[in-house]
């Protein structure tokens, strides 16, 4: 699975309102009790489609699930939205460490499921 890890500050209202307008979208609000179930309920719903993506956010206490309503290209549409330039964001395929580095604060945001 590859992931997009956002490392570039932008406010999250921003982006999440960005994807929006291209996606239908489910959230899995969380709190200290109950992230492990919610994050393995969002892993579980983007497994089902391979057009379907996550998305979890620095300082948000939600994991969000994206379907792509057309033909969505979504690291274009991020670029083109927030000027990013390479050192912006990378890939990974390992998803519990993009999560883990949004926990940490070594990124800001990570795409779960982005390669499509």
């Amino acid at each position: 699975m590859k992931n997009l890890i956002i490392k570039k500050w932008i406010e999250p209202y921003k982006l999440l309102e960005t994807v929006k307008k291209y996606c239908s979208l489910q959230d899995y609000t969380f709190d200290g009790s109950n992230k492990l179930i919610n994050k393995n309920k969002m892993l579980e719903d983007i497994a089902q489609s391979k057009n379907k993506f996550g998305l979890y956010m620095k300082n948000v206490n939600k994991f969000y699930v994206f379907s792509p309503q057309n033909d969505f290209q979504l690291l274009d549409t991020l670029i083109q939205a927030f000027e990013f330039i390479e050192n912006d964001y990378e890939y990974s395929e390992d998803t519990d460490k993009v999560l883990n580095m949004v926990d940490m604060g070594k990124s800001e945001a990570s795409f779960i499921n982005a390669d499509f």
